[in-house]
C-alpha cells in the first residue's frame, strides 16, 4: 500500500475548516501552506467593530516524517480526523501536550 501524502492530507482539513467558515467571516481566514518547511497554519486575522482579531485555531507541522499537532482549536479534533484519512495514530504526535504526558495519549510520542 502508498503511504499517504501527508502534505495534501493536512491541506485538506485546513481547507474544509477554512470553507467552514461563516460568509461574513471568510475575509478574516487565511490559509498558510509552507510545503518548504512543511507548517500549516489556519489563521484568524481582521477586526470586529473596534476589536483586533488574530488568532490561530490550527497550527500543523511535519517533523521527521510525522504530524505534528501543535495547535487545536476544533470540535471534532485534528487527530481524529486525521485518522479517519488514513493517519495512523503512531505518526501523530499531540505537540500541544507535554512531552512527560504523551505517552499516555495512544498517539506518537516525538
Amino acid at each position: 500500500m502508498d503511504r499517504l501524502d501527508y502534505r495534501e492530507v493536512i491541506e485538506k482539513v485546513i481547507q474544509q475548516h477554512a470553507r467552514e467558515q461563516s460568509e461574513k467571516d471568510l475575509d478574516r481566514v487565511q490559509v498558510v501552506f509552507d510545503a518548504e518547511r512543511d507548517r500549516y497554519l489556519l489563521l484568524y486575522v481582521g477586526w470586529h467593530d473596534e476589536e483586533r482579531i488574530h488568532g490561530c485555531p490550527i497550527h500543523i507541522d511535519i517533523k521527521d516524517g510525522k504530524i505534528w499537532i501543535q495547535q487545536d482549536f476544533t470540535e471534532e479534533g485534528l487527530a481524529n480526523q486525521l485518522m479517519e484519512l488514513g493517519v495512523p495514530q503512531t505518526d501523530i504526535v499531540l505537540g500541544f501536550r507535554a512531552p512527560y504526558v504523551r505517552q499516555f495519549t495512544g498517539f506518537a510520542v516525538a
